[in-house]
């Protein structure tokens, strides 16, 4: 019998740790989450005021990545 209980109370402790080890690591990702929702959104408002302030630059870029992108999927296919 007490062969079963030390069994017992192992595996309760062993699901124990992969609880905590689960709820840690969700924790982390959550966090990083968050952080990477508040660098995308600085990344975009920085975007947006780059435009404002530089349009014809900010025009120029777009049409030579439209061009770089079309070359690119173009010679694939």
């Amino acid at each position: 019998m007490e062969m079963t209980d030390k069994a017992s109370q192992f595996a309760h402790e062993a699901g124990e740790k992969i609880a905590n080890a689960s709820t840690q690591a969700a924790d982390a990702l959550s966090e990083k989450g968050e952080q990477l929702k508040n660098a995308e959104q600085r990344l975009m408002r920085h975007c947006c005021s780059y435009v404002k302030d530089n349009p014809a630059t900010s025009l120029g870029i777009a049409v030579v990545a439209g061009f770089l992108l079309s070359r690119l999927l173009s010679a694939r296919y």
